[in-house]
């Protein structure tokens, strides 16, 4: 099947003609000459994604993840009737029984299909965003129609429109009973009893957010997109002990090490990964962004970015549920409460505490599960430029700049985002190294999904 298609049966092939026009041709929209390959259709609504979730206030990265994996599977899924190969996720993933089909022997301009349905989940996760980024969203999805429909008659587009808006409004009801609605409303629980033990997470004094109440602490109870990645196994954590020596001082004291001797690079890198969701598009939104530029390097067909996206977007999703059940299990302190009680009192780290439990880390599973599916479809092998912070004031309290990544392979992005946090002084080994470990099982069992046929 010719994976180029504008506008096919659902059972037969686009003439080669029109997709070389859909290719090829530049309208005029919006008093402006603009043009679309397959590829640009994806990253346009992926940019326009990263875009809400960071101009949107009040956002967090729990809440941007879940975002992330809804917006991808509706991508995918507003498409993939139209690619005989393809399976559908209907039926694979927790509490989604089915979808609807395209009318058999029906014309469909999948791309239609795409814009329609990606305007439509956008603004239903994000309808409390404001009214200038409601209306980009107006606009990207008017200038992406208005290109693709002086391809195709207008019967096909009303339908294919239609079917994305279907497809979206669907998974959107589903989104809806997955724990995490609106959740928005109520990021920091100011109620929660926290547990008296030794080595608990206490709230920051030096801290990342204004609320030291933590945030989201019922997050791990949310459905996962995956039954797979909810029935895993916990890491394992070193036992408390203050014992200079012994396993779970050493951790401590190899975060004081590494401060007291960290290098710019490395503090560069902290302030890079930071992505505090006040000012950026959160750390699950950077592994949508490392998405994208992959994308724009290799201009693949629609069903190949669409299920990119679905890929990175339900593994960063599912990363944080167990980030957060495994964090609020756990109840781990960060270095900023052991390090100045059994090692230097006058110790404070580089970067500020986030408002929740240490172990594992946040950035680490994300950033590995992310990593581990986009090396299954692409290779591990890029070079990738990271530009997401460029041109950003330089942080003058610790005197560091935003300096651009480049990296030749996706496993290392994965591994300093997770050893930002070690350079921070948010997080101790064992934290990254369970992350690490549990992201790439998560990345795995997204893999595993069945998303072709025979």
């Amino acid at each position: 099947m010719q994976r180029n298609s504008v506008s096919t049966k659902v059972s037969s092939l686009l003439p080669r003609a029109a997709a070389l026009l859909l290719l090829g041709m530049l309208v005029l929209t919006c008093g402006k000459e603009t043009s679309y390959t397959e590829t640009d259709m994806a990253t346009a609504w992926a940019k326009m994604s990263l875009r809400v979730t960071k101009g949107t206030p009040g956002n967090s990265p729990t809440y941007a993840s879940r975002c992330f994996g809804y917006l991808g599977v509706t991508m995918y899924e507003s498409i993939v009737n139209g690619y005989p190969d393809r399976r559908s996720l209907a039926g694979q993933l927790s509490g989604l029984s089915h979808l609807p089909g395209p009318e058999a022997g029906a014309d469909y301009a999948w791309p239609l299909a795409l814009n329609a349905g990606q305007a439509a989940i956008l603004r239903s996760l994000y309808n409390h965003t404001s009214d200038a980024n409601k209306a980009s969203i107006d606009s990207l999805e008017a200038e992406i129609e208005g290109y693709v429909r002086a391809t195709v008659d207008d019967g096909t587009a009303e339908r294919s429109i239609a079917y994305g808006r279907q497809v979206a409004s669907m998974i959107f009801e589903w989104s809806k009973s997955d724990g995490g609605h609106r959740a928005y409303l109520r990021n920091f629980n100011k109620e929660m009893v926290h547990p008296d033990r030794p080595g608990g997470w206490k709230p920051p004094l030096y801290a990342q957010s204004f609320s030291h109440h933590p945030l989201h602490p019922e997050w791990g109870t949310n459905r996962p997109f995956l039954p797979a990645n909810y029935r895993m196994e916990p890491p394992t954590c070193i036992p408390y002990d203050t014992v200079p020596g012994s396993p779970y001082h050493e951790q401590f004291m190899e975060v004081y090490r590494t401060d007291r001797q960290l290098t710019q690079a490395q503090k560069e890198a902290a302030l890079w990964w930071g992505d505090d969701p006040d000012e950026t598009f959160t750390p699950p939104g950077h592994s949508y962004y490392l998405a994208t530029l992959l994308l724009e390097q290799k201009h693949l067909p629609l069903i190949d970015c669409a299920e990119t996206y679905a890929r990175t977007g339900m593994a960063v999703a599912d990363a944080f549920i167990n980030c957060w059940k495994w964090k609020f299990s756990f109840f781990t302190e960060r270095p900023n409460t052991f390090i100045p009680q059994f090692i230097d009192p006058e110790w404070e780290s580089f970067w500020p505490d986030p408002p929740f439990p240490a172990f594992p880390s946040g950035h680490a599973i994300q950033a590995a599960a992310a990593a581990t599916v986009l090396a299954d479809l692409h290779g591990d092998e890029h070079v990738i430029v990271d530009r997401a912070h460029e041109g950003r004031r330089r942080d003058e309290v610790r005197e560091v700049d935003f300096v651009i990544r480049k990296f030749s392979r996706l496993s290392d992005i994965a591994t300093e985002t997770a050893d930002s946090r070690l350079y921070g002084g948010i997080h101790t080994p064992q934290d990254n190294d369970a992350g690490l470990e549990r992201g790439t099982e998560i990345g795995r069992n997204v893999n595993a999904l069945q998303w072709t046929k025979g």
